[in-house]
C-alpha cells in the first residue's frame, strides 16, 4: 500500500490512547512488584531498573513500529524512510554527545549542563525533517508514558520507598535537597531524556518496519 494513499488522517490522540494504557498498566505493575519486592529479575529495584524484565523503556521498539505502520498506511508517512532512518540515527549520536558533554565528569566548563540538554533536545528535532507526524506521535506518546512516571518518582523520592524510582543513582553528587534530587534524577530524565530516546528509538524501528511492511518506501506523504 503508498504511504500516499488517500485515507483517513489518524489522530495523535486516539493513535496513542491503547499503547498509552498499556504503558500506564506496566508502569504500575513494576511499582507493585518492587513494593512488594518481588523477583529482582522481573522488578528489580536497582539503580536505573537493573535491567529488569518489566519495565516500560523497550516500548518504543514495539510501538515506533505500530505508530509508524499506522501513519504511513493512512497517507502521512515519511518524506523518506531511510532519509528518516539516517535522521534518528544522526539524532541519536547527538543525544549521547549531550549526555557525555552536559554530565560526564571530563568534561567541567560552566553551563556544561545546559548545553548537553539542548543537544539532547536537538537530537530527535532532526526526526520532523523526515518524517514530521512520526515525530509528533512519538513525542505524545513518550509524555503520556513518562508524566505518570515523573508523578511516581516524585513520592517515591518523598517517602523514600526503596524503589528504583527513588533510589539515588552511584556516586551522586548533586543536590540534597528534596525538589534538588528530583529535579535531577526524576524531572530532567524523564520530561527530556527519555522523551528523545523515545522519538529517536522509535523512529529507528518504526522506519525499518515500515521499509518492510510498507512497498513504496519512499513515497511523500499526502498534503
Amino acid at each position: 500500500m503508498s504511504q500516499s494513499a488517500s485515507g483517513s488522517k489518524l489522530s495523535i490522540g486516539g493513535l496513542i490512547l491503547v499503547p498509552a494504557l498499556i504503558t500506564l498498566a506496566i508502569t504500575l505493575m513494576r511499582l507493585a512488584g518492587e513494593l512488594e519486592h518481588l523477583s529482582p529479575r522481573f522488578f528489580s529495584a536497582a539503580p536505573g531498573g537493573g535491567g529488569a524484565i518489566i519495565g516500560i523503556s523497550w516500548l518504543p521498539f514495539v510501538f515506533g513500529p505500530y505508530f509508524a505502520v499506522k501513519l504511513a498506511r493512512s497517507g502521512q508517512g515519511a518524506c523518506g524512510v531511510w532519509k528518516t532512518f539516517g535522521l534518528s540515527l544522526l539524532g541519536l549520536a547527538i543525544m549521547v554527545a549531550g549526555g557525555f558533554v552536559g554530565f560526564a565528569p571530563q568534561f567541567k566548563f560552566q553551563g556544561r549542563e545546559i548545553v548537553g540538554v539542548l543537544l539532547m533536545v536537538l537530537g530527535p528535532i532532526l526526526v520532523t525533517l523526515g518524517w514530521p507526524a512520526l515525530f509528533k506521535v512519538l513525542v505524545a506518546y513518550g509524555y503520556a508514558a513518562r508524566i505518570p512516571v515523573a508523578i511516581v518518582m516524585f513520592f517515591a523520592i518523598r517517602g523514600r520507598w526503596g524503589t528504583h524510582y527513588d533510589v539515588l543513582p552511584p556516586n551522586y553528587s548533586g543536590p540534597t535537597s528534596f525538589i534538588g534530587q528530583y529535579m535531577m534524577i526524576a524531572f530532567l530524565p524523564q520530561m527530556v531524556i527519555w522523551i528523545a530516546f523515545t522519538v529517536l528509538v522509535g523512529t529507528l524501528a518504526g522506519t525499518l518496519v515500515t521499509a518492510l511492511v510498507v512497498r513504496d518506501k519512499t513515497a511523500a506523504p499526502a498534503a
